[in-house]
């Protein structure tokens, strides 16, 4: 039987590439992120791509691109809650009120919206269960220096999936979350250019390929319900992460 997920933030970096990595293995996959004609160009040549332009920051846009999804693929299998942004670095009393709050809806609000649209159906549907993988960050652990939205809000994700780990229980729902240090996206080189622009003696950013990324996301995705990977950290191996760097 085909399976079916769908990804948040589909159009862009990690999002893009599990999208590109599930729809060649030939899953059903709900294309969901705001820029309709890339969605649309990540979507050419696959019939079991279904674009999805939606906001997650906006209740009513989140609700009706679950329920498309889930008339067009049948049911909901796996949600990958990834959609975030990064926003302009700063100390705190340096950040933008409104950069703080666009954080706060994108990284956490939209996550949350998410994953309650998607524990709806996985609850409701016949046979009822599903997965849900939430996109945390090492950031949550080891900031870097002036990010206080990002880091903030994927801590608050770590507390979002151990709720619905133990919330989803009792209706099939497992919840886990990958942090991903590192890899190559297009945000990822952005801040490896800044900081190789504010520091020109400082090592290059140690960074690894986006797919393996994608792949350790399909890992997830494929474990049967009776399994879970509660939280996996895939990262560059020579950042500093362990120890004092």
């Amino acid at each position: 039987m085909t399976k079916s997920i769908l990804i948040t933030g589909a159009s862009s970096g990690i999002g893009r590439t599990v999208a590109e990595l599930f729809l060649a293995e030939g899953w059903v996959v709900g294309l969901l992120a705001r820029r309709s004609e890339v969605l649309a160009e990540i979507a050419a040549g696959h019939r079991r791509a279904v674009v999805l332009p939606a906001d997650v920051t906006e209740p009513a846009q989140v609700e009706a691109a679950f329920d498309r999804f889930c008339a067009e693929a049948g049911s909901l299998d796996v949600l990958f809650n990834n959609a975030g942004i990064f926003t302009p670095p700063g100390t705190i009393d340096e950040i933008a009120l409104e950069d703080w709050f666009r954080a706060v809806n994108v990284n956490l609000n939209g996550m949350f919206l998410s994953a309650r649209a998607a524990f709806a159906r996985m609850r409701a549907q016949q046979p009822q269960g599903g997965r849900i993988i939430n996109n945390g960050s090492i950031a949550a652990h080891v900031p870097r220096p002036k990010s206080v939205p990002y880091a903030a809000t994927k801590a608050a994700i770590t507390g979002l999936t151990k709720s619905l780990s133990l919330d989803g229980r009792a209706f099939d729902i497992a919840c886990g979350q990958i942090d991903i240090g590192n890899a190559r996206t297009p945000m990822v080189e952005d801040l490896a250019r800044r900081q190789a622009e504010a520091n020109p003696d400082t090592a290059p950013m140690d960074s690894f390929d986006v797919a393996d990324a994608a792949r350790s996301v399909l890992h997830m995705a494929n474990l049967p319900l009776e399994a879970n990977v509660q939280f996996m950290t895939v990262m560059a191996t020579k950042m500093p992460y362990i120890g004092r760097g």
